[in-house]
C-alpha cells in the first residue's frame, strides 16, 4: 500500500474513535424503531396488519446524514489538527461515505431476507421489504438502499462544510436559498400547470432510477459542491 492511500485510511480511522461514529448509533436508533414497529404490529388483528407496512426504515438514514454533519462539524478540525490536509479528509470521507454506504445496504438487504423468510418476523410486518424498495435482483436492491443512504452523507458533508466555512449564518442562508428555490420551482409548475405532466412523468420511472440513478447524480454533485467547500473551510 502506498504512503498517500495509507495516508489517507488513517485520516478516514479518525471518524471512527468516537464511540458515535463508528456507527452504533444509527443501528440502535433502528433498533429501537423496529421494536416499536414490532410491538405495534402484534398488537393488531389479521386484517389491519394486511398491505401495510412502517416508515421506520427512515431513521438510519436520518442518523446517517446526521454522523456525516458531525463528521465535519467535530472531526474536521481535530483531523487539521492533526496535520491531515482539507483534500485528504475529503477523500478520507468521500471513501468512508461510499463503503458504509455500501455496508449498509448489504446489511438492509440481508435483514429483507430474514423478514422474508418469517412472514414479516412472523406478524406480516414490513418493515425493510417496503413495497415500493423492493428488487427481485439482489444488486438492485443493495443499490436502491446504498445510493439515498450515499447521497444522504454527501448532503450532511456539504451542510456540515458550510457550518465550517460560514458558520450558522452560512447554514441559514443555505436552508432559506433551498426554500426559495423549491418554492419558485413550485410557482413556476403551478404556473404552468405542470403538476400533472410531472407527476406522470414520476409514475412512468422504475423505483431503481428514483432511488438509485437520480439519486446517485445528485450524490455526484453535492459531493463536488462539498470537495469545493472544504477547500477553504477552517477548523
Amino acid at each position: 500500500m502506498t504512503g498517500t492511500a495509507t495516508r489517507t485510511l488513517n485520516a478516514a480511522r479518525l471518524q471512527l474513535i468516537p464511540y458515535q461514529t463508528n456507527r452504533f448509533l444509527p443501528w440502535g436508533i433502528l433498533g429501537i424503531s423496529f421494536a416499536i414497529n414490532l410491538l405495534i404490529y402484534s398488537l393488531l388483528g389479521p386484517e389491519d396488519r394486511a398491505n401495510g407496512f412502517t416508515g421506520g426504515l427512515a431513521s438510519i438514514y436520518v442518523v446517517f446524514f446526521a454522523a456525516y454533519v458531525r463528521a465535519m462539524v467535530q472531526v474536521f478540525p481535530f483531523a487539521l489538527g492533526m496535520g491531515v490536509t482539507r483534500r485528504r479528509f475529503y477523500t478520507a470521507t468521500a471513501l468512508l461515505a461510499v463503503t458504509e454506504s455500501v455496508a449498509y445496504g448489504v446489511i438492509l438487504y440481508l435483514l429483507r431476507l430474514v423478514e422474508d423468510a418469517t412472514d414479516g418476523w412472523g406478524v406480516s410486518m414490513r418493515f425493510f421489504g417496503i413495497t415500493y424498495l423492493v428488487q427481485d435482483n439482489p444488486l438492485l436492491q443493495i443499490l436502491v438502499y446504498a445510493v439515498p443512504l450515499g447521497l444522504l452523507a454527501f448532503v450532511g458533508v456539504f451542510v456540515g462544510g458550510v457550518f465550517r466555512r460560514w458558520g450558522m449564518n452560512g447554514v441559514y442562508t443555505l436552508a432559506i436559498a433551498v426554500i426559495a428555490v423549491l418554492g419558485g420551482l413550485a410557482a413556476l409548475v403551478t404556473w404552468q400547470r405542470w403538476w400533472d405532466a410531472l407527476g406522470g412523468w414520476f409514475t412512468d420511472q422504475s423505483p431503481l432510477t428514483l432511488l438509485a440513478g437520480l439519486p446517485a447524480a445528485l450524490a455526484a454533485a453535492l459531493a463536488a459542491a462539498a470537495f469545493l467547500t472544504i477547500r477553504r473551510a477552517t477548523p
